[in-house]
Parts: structure tokens; sequence; C-alpha cells
């Protein structure tokens, strides 16, 4: 019996550095070889990507180039969706390392699951002390929320994972990839998918690698942007399915309530010394082995991760709430033609 034919998404963006080692590891997945194909979504990059791109997609008919002229990761992915001639869609990212078997285990875990969409853990992994720290960090509690998709030791239905291997029937239903979300595109598809009936499942054998940010100043920057991803995603879906999105921005306006009033109550000291030790304690016990510099890093990580996250979610409830950049409705992908010609996307709700 056939396996099930899969169609690699990858989207990119001025990735000359890492695009051709990237492609050569998905092509030598152990997933039979005439049973996928790689479509590379290129954000018009500027520098050598496309020159690579071209020289390999020459090399291996199983990969295709599309144009990305929207430069989002999310338009990109759709722009796949539309001539991918998969059963199955797995979402791959340039800056990651994927195990050998990661195909495998995305069409297996949908198999046995029954799920509409798997994928694995956000494992990290450091090259730098400063990665390391991170690391930790993120390993925490404190630095995550309890999310279980961070853990790779988790395995179940949960209402994330990280990057995900989808039915391609979830497309038709639940909607493509909102192509103006800029982050947080994942979560708010895996919350229409179970919002509609669907099940996403965080599977522990599905193994990949990411590389964190390298820098406090980047850290910011990338949880800024999570925020704003994330308070975009609360308006446009109106609820979440948890609270711990919310949670570091409730934090940050507490901490601004106390210190706007702090000459009237006699809390904000107690509370700001409460969450430092708190933090402190935890840097401790998750930092310690990384050396003398490991703790403070860790220490100091927590407050850059909830104070940027919890800023840039306010930032993002107002901006979105003034100007709504998104459908009434999803766009979704028409149901596959009888001899399996491309496949085209519903036109928008207007």
């Amino acid at each position: 019996m056939k396996q099930p034919f899969v169609t690699i998404a990858m989207p990119c963006l001025d990735e000359e550095a890492y695009i051709e080692a990237c492609v050569r590891t998905v092509l030598a997945q152990d997933y039979p070889k005439d049973r996928f194909e790689l479509l590379v979504a290129d954000g018009m990059s500027m520098d050598k990507t496309r020159e690579i791109l071209a020289r390999l997609a020459a090399e291996d008919p199983r990969i295709r180039v599309i144009d990305n002229p929207a430069r989002i990761q999310s338009a990109g992915i759709n722009a796949i969706l539309a001539e991918a001639k998969g059963e199955i869609l797995v979402r791959m990212d340039v800056h990651c390392e994927y195990a050998p078997d990661y195909v495998s285990q995305c069409v297996k875990a949908l198999e046995r699951t029954g799920a509409d969409n798997v994928g694995g853990a956000q494992r990290a992994r450091a090259k730098t002390l400063f990665q390391r720290a991170l690391c930790a960090a993120l390993d925490s509690p404190l630095g995550v929320g309890g999310a279980k998709y961070r853990s790779a030791e988790s395995e179940g239905f949960v209402d994330t994972v990280f990057l995900g291997a989808f039915r391609r029937r979830v497309f038709e239903t639940a909607g493509m990839y909102d192509p103006k979300a800029i982050t947080n595109e994942d979560a708010e598809l895996n919350q229409r998918i179970i919002e509609g009936g669907g099940k996403v499942f965080l599977s522990k054998d599905i193994v990949v690698h990411y590389f964190p940010r390298g820098s406090f100043q980047a850290l910011a920057k990338q949880y800024f942007k999570y925020g704003q991803g994330r308070a975009r995603t609360l308006l446009k879906r109106g609820k979440f399915l948890s609270l711990r999105p919310a949670i570091p921005f409730l934090m940050t306006v507490s901490g601004a309530a106390l210190l706007l009033t702090s000459p009237f109550q006699p809390f904000t000291p107690l509370a700001f010394a409460a969450y430092a030790l708190g933090t402190g304690a935890e840097a401790v016990r998750v930092g310690r082995e990384l050396g003398p510099l490991g703790v403070p890093l860790v220490w100091a990580m927590f407050p850059v991760v909830h104070v940027s996250h919890g800023i840039g979610f306010g930032v993002g409830l107002v901006k979105y709430t003034l100007a709504r950049d998104w459908a009434p409705e999803p766009e979704r992908l028409s149901p596959r033609d009888t001899d399996g010609s491309a496949l085209t996307p519903e036109p928008q709700a207007t």
C-alpha cells in the first residue's frame, strides 16, 4: 500500500546562508522519495536565495519554487496550498534542524491519532551562552506559561503545536492561513480547527530543533511581535482557548498600575520584590548548570520576555481595534478536482 503523497511547504526570504543545507536535509528524509514534493515560497529574496533554489530545482524535480510577493510566511504557505499535490501538507521553516524521520513521524501521527494537525515540541538548540540561557528560560513554566508544545516529553491533544502537518481537508473546512498574520498564524489556524470540532496532536516522536535569538534586543523584538500577534488573534477570534497568552499583558498592566499608584499604597515594593525573588529562584533552578553567568542571564530574560510580550499585546489591542486587517471569513481551499488538477482557493467573503 502506497504512503500518502506529501507536500512539504517551506516559506523563505533572503536565506542564502541557510537555504541549501535545509533543502538537502528535506531531500534526505526517509519518507519514500517518490511520495513527496518540496514547494518553496520565496518572498522575492534580494540575495542569492533564488539563484540557489533554481540550481537545486534543476538537480531535483521534486523541488518547485513559487513567488510570494506578499513576503509574509502565512501568505507564502497559502500560495503553496494553491499548487500542492499532496494529501498531507507538512510545514517546514528554514531555520530549523529536522530529524531524518520527521516527515514519516508526522504521517504516522496523523494516521494513528486521526488528528487534523500534528506536530512536535518546539525544541531549542543553542550555539552560544546566551542561547543556552534562553533555552533554560524557555524550558521554565515562568518563561512559556506551561505551554505543552515547548515540552519534549509531552504528548496528547493540545491547543497548538510547532509548525504542523495537516490533512488537506483542514484547509477546505477551517480555512487557509491568515495571509495578513505576521506572527501567531499557526495558533490562530489551530484555534479555528479546534473551534470547528477538529483536533491538534502533539507527538514526542516528531523531532525538530530551532535556534533561539542571540541577544536581548532580538529577544525583546521577537516577543513584542508575538504579543501583537496574540492580540490580533484575540480581536479576530473573540476569545482564546486558554488564558495563557494574555498573562504577560495582565502582569505588565498590573505592574504599571502598582507603579502609578505607589504614592497611595504600600504594596508596590512587596509585589516587585516577590517577582524578583520568584524569577530569581527559578533562574537558579534552571540556569545553575550554565556557569557563573548563566543564572543572571536567565534571571534577566524573564522580565524581557514578560514585558516585551505584554507591551506588544497592549499595542496590538489598540492597533488592530483601530484598523482591523482581516477578512470576515477565512479563505478556504476548494475541494480537489476529480482529475487531480491543481488546487485553487475559493474567493474570500467581502
